[in-house]
């Protein structure tokens, strides 16, 4: 692998419903990672898309008096859709019920089976539709009503039926040794502690087949099996590559850097790499696992009513602002909480009072004083060097958090520099200097104007849309707008005619008794 390609994913979306703010926040955050890493040069391939096979897509298509297909393409359509709402920058939405990934299905599995690893037998455990997943009765609890569940709530039913295993259980040792010699595969810390008392509480071979239902891809050679939705789902993330085709332009990009929720984490860093193993196939990078988001502190639930839908929260706050919160509000890969005071606390002091404000009364000054054109710049004194040097450092700042996934670290580093500039603004009073100096006010306009520039440059990954906006005010051309262009050899030219300022970041005044 080229050390200039990144390849990061979302997990695959079930669309038997319609998307939620969890799924929006996955898409949020891996879109911010990939953005960063173009920014920053890398050649980027951000996939993204919808698990559309299994026993739930079959049960719900059957209620609603619809085909599986049918259902899939239209609330398909929708997470497509939802991705574009949130300034999704994905270069591939991958369906699974594409010729191309039934392809890349069958010859991963005809390569697991060639290495000896799949075999037919009998399976009969507690299954729960909902998780898609087997589990042992150790790990379901009889709750009072009479109903047997698994850990996270979902009802077990036992089942009994033919179907074909995959030997987990030969690569306890190799996961282990996997997890040992290369730390960073899972994330955070906490999360792989987990994975690896899992693995190390010992492995069980795993039902990979079902013949109970029939929309999935069929097993080659025995169509009266349908893959099981962990082989069929997890492998998108190759089909996307070009799986079979090792030798695709796309093939380049592997491997990835998995972008996951924490209840799925187990499938991704215990099963996936067991299956590329057995396959011969590169493992991932990384598999990153986030938490969960809380409304007001509570768990998401249709019956309790909180549960957000996303095209509602865009447009009732704003894309960016939604963007922002999440990412900044939220330590990612820790569970969240949000709430409409947050959202708005939050946004109107980072962006409408802190760096739109910043950006409005610097940009308005100019307008007014320096004729509408980049200041002159006069010599620079170590408090104006300073400001501009913390931009710099906090591009390294976040380079090093995004690379261990800690979005909202990289954001604080970047806000503490505009925190920073607003009191340099504060003290250096250009709107004093006017009268007693108006060449040193002309520099410490230039000075903020530039800071504006570097800031607005670091914001692209997580704010675009507005950081673009900032960079058209600053009449900053298109082909100067990646991080090597932080640097100061590109600084605002003196002289240079800028656009009529204008507000980029909106300070919300709603009834604060709103909500999302």
């Amino acid at each position: 692998m080229s050390r200039d390609t990144f390849y990061i994913t979302t997990p695959i979306f079930y669309p038997n419903g319609k998307p939620h703010i969890g799924h929006a926040y996955t898409v949020i955050a891996t879109d911010a990672l990939a953005r960063f890493q173009r920014l920053d040069g890398k050649d980027v391939f951000f996939l993204t898309g919808t698990d559309e096979h299994g026993l739930k897509m079959q049960q719900t298509a059957e209620k609603e008096g619809i085909t599986p297909l049918a259902l899939a393409d239209r609330n398909s359509a929708i997470f497509r859709s939802m991705t574009e709402v949130l300034g999704g920058s994905n270069d591939d939405y991958i369906r699974t019920t594409e010729p191309r990934h039934y392809a890349s299905c069958q010859a991963i599995w005809k390569a697991m089976a060639a290495n000896g690893d799949i075999y037919l037998d009998r399976y009969s455990g507690w299954y729960s539709v909902r998780q898609e997943a087997y589990f042992e009765e150790s790990e379901t609890t009889l709750g009072d009503d009479g109903v047997r569940r698994e850990p996270l709530g979902s009802p077990v039913e036992w089942n009994e039926e033919e179907s074909y295993f995959f030997r987990l259980s030969a690569y306890q040792d190799k996961l282990l040794a996997l997890y040992e010699n290369q730390p960073d595969f899972v994330g955070p810390a906490e999360r792989r502690n987990e994975v690896m008392s899992f693995v190390r509480s010992g492995l069980k071979d795993i039902s990979v087949s079902r013949t109970t239902f029939n929309w999935g891809v069929p097993v080659p050679g025995d169509d009266k099996h349908v893959m099981y939705v962990w082989v069929d789902a997890l492998t998108n993330y190759i089909t996307a590559a070009g799986y079979p085709d090792t030798k695709a332009e796309q093939w380049r990009y592997w491997p990835a850097t998995h972008i996951i929720g924490k209840d799925i984490v187990r499938f991704h860093a215990v099963y996936w790499p067991a299956f590329l193993m057995s396959a011969g196939i590169e493992l991932p990078k990384r598999v990153f696992a986030h938490g969960f988001l809380f409304n007001r502190g509570e768990k998401m639930s249709k019956s309790v009513g909180n549960v957000v839908d996303p095209f509602t929260m865009v447009e009732h706050y704003g894309l960016d602002q939604v963007r922002y919160f999440f990412l900044r509000e939220v330590p990612f890969g820790q569970d969240g909480s949000y709430s409409h005071d947050a959202i708005v606390n939050r946004t109107n002091a980072d962006l409408a009072n802190g760096l739109g404000n910043l950006a409005q009364r610097s940009l308005s000054m100019i307008a007014k004083n320096c004729g509408g054109v980049v200041p002159q710049r006069g010599e620079l004194t170590e408090a104006d060097s300073a400001i501009l040097d913390q931009a710099v450092e906090a591009l390294g700042a976040a380079r090093k958090a995004m690379a261990d996934q800690a979005i909202h670290l990289a954001l604080a580093s970047i806000f503490n520099v505009v925190a920073e500039a607003d009191r340099y603004f504060a003290s250096q009073a250009p709107w004093a200097l006017k009268k007693t100096d108006p060449a040193r006010m002309e520099t410490v306009l230039w000075t903020t104007a530039e800071l504006v520039r570097r800031v607005a440059l670091l914001c692209q990954p997580y704010i675009p849309g507005s950081a673009g906006k900032l960079l058209d005010l600053l009449a900053v051309p298109a082909d100067k707008r990646d991080f090597a262009h932080v640097h100061a050899d590109y600084a605002l030219v003196p002289g240079t005619a800028l656009p009529a300022p204008e507000g980029v970041f909106p300070r919300y005044v709603e009834n604060p008794e709103a909500s999302a």
